[in-house]
């Protein structure tokens, strides 16, 4: 038999067979293995290097990182890789230490021939960014072709944000985009995006709402996200007028923008602020039409400012129409409401609605009282506000600094002297203090009294206390003193001069 010519039949992956075998050291394996131990001894020497007092014979140089990557590396006859190289940027600028990135990139550009992927700049980029080194960043940017990478919208999305992140740099901007033309970057709607929300984070939100206009006007469809950052950013101004945020709150209504829950309360909120009640009212009714249902505290917010502009008979139909809708009121609910009907002087209805609440299990608060109090008061019902004063003791609900000047200021209104004394010297001894026209006007009445003494003793009392009377008080005071002059002096000498 005759047998066929191995060269001919032989399988050619067979080292027998072949003309020049594989080096055991050109294998993909051991390439991968000599990669491996060589960032081993990257990270080792790098550990090393953050606590020198283990190894003094580590050379700490300039270039300690890059020889010692490099070393590393060689010693295994295998190229440093993009990976290593991205260990080593990292650890540089986590530890701050950017000067000596220089000479990494520099021997990136040189020496190196692989294509530097993006996302070792971009995070070199980013580091610069918060590390307030900005021309480097920009600079790095310029250059990323010199490395033999490509630039796309990500890195200058990224570089963008950097220098909308600081006002002195917006500038810088319209040449950045200017440039990332000619570098092939097409700008994106992301771009539009990252502008947009950048503006918006430092109040410059004019700009953003030209940038949304180009956005606009390139085709693009209008973004919810960016939409809602503008109107956001726009209702904490504090140099706009209720009108210009109408005018922009309508404008994007138009192009087709549907708000959310929350932009409609962050319109809200800012209308109220600029107490426009009844617009927030309508923002409220646009909101219903688009399906969305009111919360509790966007009643409360919009029944307060119809409250304060005194439309009582619209706050009356709010109030009705929340319950109706299956809505729970709050106390702060509650209190807005009843500030209403004390406006009105509907004491005896505000107390009906102390009544139903408390039943329902919503307890009134220093805030309710005080309202009731200063109604009461105002109405002349002093009795009836003692025995709320009462109540509010016996409910265990502390009087506040307000409460008290509420009480004071009714008790003097009514020349209840006696009263006001009383309450004072709780006040004071709780360390509250009046206000100065009430406690001149307690003065004035003890010593149109004769009660000149009782009047001393107590600007004593509140005098040391750090509370400085007022001239009609220490007036109140000499002209009353008649035969007493000479005890009035020696006293108030010594009011004047404590020490």
């Amino acid at each position: 038999m005759v047998r066929k010519p191995l060269s001919k039949s032989a399988n050619k992956y067979l080292r027998k067979y072949r003309k020049w075998p594989h080096s055991p050291y050109k294998t993909f394996w051991h390439q991968n293995f000599g990669e491996q131990q060589a960032m081993q001894i990257l990270k080792r020497e790098t550990m090393a290097m953050s606590s020198p007092k283990q190894d003094p014979h580590v050379n700490f140089d300039k270039p300690f990182l890059l020889s010692t990557l490099i070393d590393s590396f060689k010693a295994y006859s295998c190229d440093p890789t993009p990976k290593a190289y991205y260990f080593v940027i990292k650890t540089l600028a986590q530890k701050s230490q950017f000067q000596e990135i220089s000479p990494v990139l520099d021997h990136i550009e040189g020496e190196e021939k692989f294509e530097t992927p993006e996302y070792i700049l971009s995070y070199l980029i980013r580091s610069y960014g918060f590390a307030g080194k900005v021309q480097e960043a920009i600079d790095l940017f310029y250059r990323m072709p010199k490395f033999r990478c490509t630039p796309t919208v990500c890195s200058l999305n990224l570089l963008l944000s950097v220098l909308c992140r600081n006002r002195e740099f917006l500038k810088m901007v319209p040449e950045i985009l200017l440039n990332s033309r000619l570098m092939n970057i097409r700008i994106e709607e992301s771009t539009f995006r990252v502008l947009i929300k950048a503006l918006c984070r430092i109040n410059r939100v004019g700009y953003a709402i030209k940038i949304l206009n180009y956005m606009i006007d390139d085709g693009y469809n209008l973004d919810v996200e960016i939409c809602s950052s503008i109107l956001s950013s726009l209702c904490k101004q504090k140099d706009l007028t209720g009108s210009e945020v109408l005018g922009v709150w309508e404008g994007m209504r138009k192009l087709g923008f549907c708000p959310g829950v929350m932009d409609y309360s962050h319109a809200i909120r800012f209308l109220m602020k600029e107490k426009r009640g009844m617009d927030a009212l309508a923002i409220m009714n646009q909101l219903k039409e688009d399906g969305f249902k009111p919360d509790i505290v966007c009643y409360t917010m919009v029944l307060s400012g119809i409250i304060a502009e005194g439309f009582y008979s619209k706050a009356d139909e709010l109030f009705d129409e929340l319950l109706v809708l299956g809505l729970v009121p709050d106390i702060y609910t509650y209190n807005v409401y009843i500030n209403g009907l004390c406006k009105q002087n509907k004491v005896n209805e505000a107390l009906k609605i102390i009544a139903s609440m408390e039943e329902l299990g919503c307890k009134s608060n220093v805030v309710t009282y005080n309202t009731i109090l200063g109604a009461l008061f105002e109405a002349g019902e002093t009795n009836k506000a003692r025995e709320i004063m009462k109540g509010m003791r016996l409910k265990g609900v502390g009087l506040n600094l307000h409460t008290y000047r509420i009480v004071l200021d009714g008790l003097v209104g009514k020349v209840d002297i006696t009263g006001a004394c009383a309450l004072l010297e709780e006040m004071l001894n709780k360390c509250f203090h009046p206000r100065a026209s009430t406690f001149d006007n307690i003065i004035l009445e003890m010593c149109q009294k004769g009660l000149v003494t009782e009047a001393l003793d107590l600007m004593k009392k509140i005098v040391a206390q750090n509370f400085a009377p007022g001239a009609r008080a220490w007036e109140a005071i000499l002209l009353h003193s008649g035969s007493q002059f000479t005890f009035s002096e020696t006293t108030l000498s010594l009011l004047i001069n404590p020490k």
